[in-house]
């Protein structure tokens, strides 16, 4: 198997790679603060912004929790999809295109073709799980390196997006019906936000409760060992793509949801964050694990601190910055706590 992350090894037989929850024992201070200092963290920066001089007036505010969370969502959601392959072992970056397509072409549906809204909101989902199951059939039946194959992939929809859009912004011609509905608040909180809620609680109980989901992580701690147990190794890697473009391909639905447009916006605006969110992930609930609630809270955090320092005055660059350090630190806490999982440590 290529490029398969460190962090989601559990062990080096598929007995013990298939059971997703170790054996739990009383954990100790230091244990319970590894698996917590993620949450403790956002919860501090949440704190330091609020009363942070430039931008204690606009930050600690319900219309600025709502844009978080907001956007948190599309993003978790991006990451949600990305943990599919990754637990198996495969990195997928033609996520962020693939939402940004299925953002454009839901737009587009509208205002070019004039479809109904449900019609284009199936479409773009569906051509987000041919995305998927292309991926997946170059990597796992051509034997086709996962880095260059969704790599390409992201190049080819990134230009395929700027074609279909001509470079514009489509505004007109969308049924507000759509953004209305990304518009609407249940106690408070914009409603993409309990959406991705329902997703996470769904991809928690498959990866946690289904013999296909430990299967996954059995995979990524050792596809041959895998394999000699009779997991259909090829078939659930090629499944891991198919799921994680159909939910990028939702995620994109909701950003057209959430802001009432679509441009030619480049996917790793939202594929980053994304990637940071699901490294960072494995940092916290279960240490050197990818796992659901871990990148929901990585995610919350990017959110947190990307608008902490715009609202502080921070350049636009500032953001980037944030978000190629909050990978690489992420990558290798992960790493580290993986290692030191396998050395039973």
């Amino acid at each position: 198997m290529t490029n398969s992350p460190q962090t989601t090894t559990n062990g080096s037989t598929a007995s013990t790679a298939t059971v997703s929850i170790p054996v739990q024992r009383t954990p100790s201070a230091l244990k319970l603060l590894e698996r917590y200092a993620m949450p403790l963290l956002t919860v501090l920066v949440f704190a330091f912004f609020a009363f942070f001089p430039p931008s204690s007036s606009a930050f600690p505010t319900v219309n600025n929790l709502n844009v978080i969370l907001g956007s948190q969502a599309v993003v978790a959601l991006v990451a949600i999809a990305a943990l599919f392959p990754l637990v198996c072992g495969y990195f997928d970056f033609s996520l962020g295109a693939t939402a940004a397509v299925a953002q454009v072409l839901c737009a587009g549906l509208m205002a070019h073709w004039g479809l109904p809204l449900p019609l284009a909101i199936i479409i773009p989902i569906l051509v987000g799980t041919l995305i998927g199951t292309v991926n997946g059939f170059l990597v796992t039946r051509l034997g086709m390196s996962p880095f260059v194959t969704t790599l390409g992939m992201g190049m080819l929809l990134g230009g395929i997006t700027i074609w279909y859009t001509g470079g514009q912004t489509i505004i007109s011609g969308i049924d507000p019906a759509i953004f209305v509905f990304g518009s609407t608040r249940w106690f408070g909180l914009p409603v993409v936000f309990f959406i991705t809620l329902a997703v996470a609680a769904v991809a928690w109980y498959f990866f946690t409760h289904t013999p296909f989901g430990r299967s996954l992580y059995a995979i990524g701690s050792s596809a041959t060992a895998a394999k000699l147990v009779g997991v259909p190794v090829t078939k659930n890697v090629w499944w891991s793509f198919i799921i994680a473009g159909t939910i990028a391909g939702g995620a994109g639905v909701l950003q057209l949801a959430r802001m009432g447009s679509a441009g030619a916006s480049d996917g790793n605006a939202l594929l980053f964050p994304a990637l940071a969110a699901v490294f960072l992930g494995a940092t916290a609930i279960r240490p050197g694990f990818f796992n659901v609630a871990g990148t929901v809270i990585g995610a919350i955090f990017v959110s947190v601190a990307v608008s902490g320092l715009a609202l502080s005055g921070a350049s636009g660059w500032a953001s980037s910055v944030f978000n190629g350090l909050a990978l690489l630190t992420a990558v290798s806490l992960s790493t580290y706590l993986g290692r030191r999982k396998r050395q039973g440590s």
